[in-house]
């Protein structure tokens, strides 16, 4: 056992990671918000294009930069 303490992933991956991670954070925060305090009024601010298109999007390229950084070559020499 050669490799035994030696962690799973580069240093690279695990920033890219973390990177996801915020960036998912972030369109969670553009998702956020419009509530009323009266719920009999009716709050049309829930279908802007921050919530609607920007948020979503935003959460989906998180995603895909966590698929990346599980799935991509980071560049480890000698693990072929």
């Amino acid at each position: 056992m050669e490799n035994k303490g030696k962690f799973a992933m580069t240093p690279k991956a695990v920033r890219l990671m973390a990177a996801g991670l915020l960036v998912i954070l972030s369109g969670l925060i553009l998702l956020a918000g419009g509530g009323v305090k009266d719920p009999m009024v009716f709050n049309w601010d829930m279908f802007d294009f921050r919530r609607l298109v920007a948020a979503p999007i935003v959460m989906l390229c998180g995603i895909i930069i966590e698929i990346v950084a599980i799935m991509g070559r980071t560049g480890r020499k000698g693990d072929e």
